[in-house]
């Protein structure tokens, strides 16, 4: 798995709603849920998802809101699952909230 440049993360970045670049190996989002059930329950849609891809994120969970954060580790970046994952991420949400 490549590594992108700067550009192709920022260009990538533009149409991920909500992400945003956090040093230089992360993105990150936060989702804010009504109940903290809500919340636990995206959670959970998350962690199936990232097995299925083999690719987790950084999961913090402080009460009504969802942090998701995501790295590359073998690539020493950002990816192009990244930002992939990123976006499943945000369809899993909005699934959610309808």
């Amino acid at each position: 798995m490549e590594r992108l440049t700067d550009q192709q993360i920022e260009e990538r970045l533009s149409t991920a709603a909500g992400w945003v670049r956090t040093d230089e190996k992360w993105i990150e989002r936060k989702y804010r849920f009504k109940a903290f059930m809500d919340g636990i329950a995206f959670v959970n849609k998350v962690a199936e998802r990232s097995e299925q891809h083999d690719h987790h994120p950084l999961i913090a969970i402080d009460y009504k809101l969802v942090t998701l954060r995501l790295s590359s580790w073998n690539a020493g970046g950002l990816t192009d699952l990244d930002l992939q994952m990123a976006q499943e991420f945000n369809e899993l949400f909005e699934q959610q909230k309808q």
